[in-house]
């Protein structure tokens, strides 16, 4: 991005299919940047390549970030397999490096929360990679809670952090 990030200016708004790209480039060079891109995550997840189809699923959303035409992440809260009833993940929460630790994370997180509520959910958990130890501790801040192992059948073995937030 060739402009400043600024909170301010960020629109965020439900995933189109013209995001598809920029949103799995997004994901995975986060990924590699953190040395988390390996296998039985969301980097190799064939679903990552087409979010606006996988968001389409009932008791699902994503949104994403964009300011001035460019897009700087997305977030979503999506009814994982094999998850106890009531309860939804959040997922491919990721965003290019400019636009963290502006806020934009934690809006996008508050965001996803509040429209988990909304659809009638009463818990929300996350798999995550220690890698991204950044974004646990933004977690913890919002009462996250770890578990002691996964929940449901993400399909995501890669992943060593379960945490748990009762809405």
């Amino acid at each position: 991005m060739s402009s400043l990030i600024i909170l301010e200016n960020i629109r965020i708004r439900p995933i189109v299919p013209e995001d598809n790209a920029a949103i799995a480039r997004i994901i995975r060079a986060t990924l590699t940047e953190f040395g988390a891109n390996h296998p039985g995550t969301v980097f190799t997840d064939p679903t990552t390549d087409d979010l606006y189809t996988l968001f389409r699923a009932p008791g699902s959303f994503y949104h994403v970030a964009v300011q001035e035409g460019e897009l700087l992440g997305g977030a979503g809260i999506f009814p994982s397999a094999g998850l106890p009833a009531g309860t939804c993940e959040l997922v491919k929460m990721y965003l290019v490096p400019g636009a963290r630790s502006i806020g934009l994370g934690r809006r996008m997180i508050a965001d996803g929360l509040d429209k988990a509520r909304s659809m009638g959910y009463r818990h929300v958990y996350i798999e995550t990679m220690p890698e991204l130890q950044r974004a646990v501790e933004v977690y913890r801040r919002f009462g996250f809670r770890d578990l002691p192992g996964p929940l449901g059948n993400t399909g995501h073995f890669g992943c060593s952090v379960w945490m748990m937030l009762d809405l």
